[in-house]
């Protein structure tokens, strides 16, 4: 064991050394489930109350697979924050759609010319909450996914196996093992673009 001196002593008193408190007036909220239809009198005031902003979940039933069904949950979600009271401008939700087999790149490119939807998010189909319709085999998806690359779209991974010789609580860990989660973070580019 190396004997500590006086120089390496000084290093860690001034790393240790307190910082001015910081306060978070309104922070963002990268992933939440606001639900819909009544359960938005609630969730949507709850959330503006704590958040600036929020990336808005798409597992809704049916999913929000499209840029309009995205539009309209962002109109009904701001309706509720209406009727809440709160005021305009208070909170903004962050659209994302949900991504499927059959998610076509001219979808993504209408979601990213629309201005309202910031993200995709897959689900590994089965996976969680209303995911049934999620994506079965990446390679279904590799034009979407080229396409996102393209617009600019970022991707939001729920990432779980959904094989059920894999134990529920090593579901996720198990995810970043796959060949999924490495193609996922090293995806071929697309060679049109």
């Amino acid at each position: 064991m190396r004997p500590t001196n006086e120089r390496t002593l000084g290093a860690s008193r001034k790393m240790c050394t307190p910082c001015k408190p910081r306060t978070l007036i309104q922070p963002d909220d990268w992933h939440h489930h606001l639900r819909d239809g009544d359960a938005l009198a609630t969730t949507v005031p709850a959330a503006a109350r704590q958040f600036q902003r929020a990336i808005i979940m798409p597992n809704l039933v049916p999913p929000v697979t499209t840029t309009q069904m995205a539009q309209e949950y962002k109109q009904r979600i701001l309706d509720a924050l209406h009727a809440s009271g709160a005021p305009a401008g208070s909170f903004e939700p962050m659209m994302t759609m949900y991504l499927t087999d059959t998610t076509s790149p001219e979808e993504v490119k209408r979601a990213a010319e629309s201005g309202d939807v910031k993200a995709f998010k897959l689900y590994p189909a089965g996976a969680t909450t209303n995911s049934a319709s999620g994506v079965t085999d990446l390679a279904k998806v590799t034009a979407t996914l080229q396409a996102m690359a393209h617009h600019g779209m970022p991707l939001c991974v729920h990432g779980e196996v959904v094989d059920a010789d894999t134990d529920v609580f090593d579901r996720e860990r198990a995810f970043f093992q796959t060949k999924a989660a490495a193609r996922l973070s090293n995806p071929t580019p697309d060679p049109h673009h």
